[in-house]
């Protein structure tokens, strides 16, 4: 008998970004766009544009570990993000936009914390890595025009400056990971 699916939540910044990539990555059977680690419940997106709730710009992945290793879901995280700036993701500003995981079982803690350790002694960034690594809280998804934005909007103006790029890096580095059909 197979593993039991499992959920990670990630926060890189925009969540639409984030989606873009993840939704073509094999393994990963669901990414819903979303918000955690807040203190309101059931924010609003233009609540959380003010940073005033504390929560974070996040995608949430189930994920078939039988498929994918959250090591590898994470290693294509850190290659789609900038993990070294406090929150912001280029353009993007706000507490809504930092770097976070979102764990849901004490493997995927450490799984984390042993990658960032790895990726800090490697000198694989400039500067020092600030994602944090906290168990899932507060959880709410996003209203329902956030869902498959990119899928949605191709031609947007975001879409094309950002997300195309952030795609095209996980095409080019993780070509192995990649759904056939997308």
């Amino acid at each position: 008998m197979g593993q039991t699916n499992q959920t990670i939540t990630l926060g890189g910044g925009c969540f639409w970004c984030t989606e873009t990539v993840f939704v073509r990555v094999k393994g990963v059977l669901d990414v819903e766009s979303g918000y955690c680690n807040g203190e309101t419940l059931q924010p609003t997106y233009e609540q959380v544009c003010t940073g005033g709730t504390g929560h974070n710009e996040v995608v949430k992945l189930v994920y078939d570990p039988g498929q994918i290793s959250v090591r590898e879901i994470l290693e294509i995280f850190f290659l789609i993000h900038d993990p070294t700036t406090r929150n912001a993701q280029g353009n993007d500003h706000g507490t809504q936009y930092r770097s976070g995981i979102y764990c849901n079982t004490p493997e995927q803690r450490q799984e984390a914390l042993a990658l960032i350790a790895e990726l800090e002694q490697s000198g694989a960034y400039p500067g020092a890595i600030v994602t944090e690594v906290l168990p899932q809280a507060n959880y709410w998804p996003a209203e329902d025009y956030h869902q498959d934005f990119f899928e949605k909007n191709p031609n947007q103006g975001y879409c094309l400056a950002v997300a195309a790029p952030k795609l095209a890096k996980f095409r080019k580095t993780f070509a192995r990971l990649q759904k056939p059909d997308l």
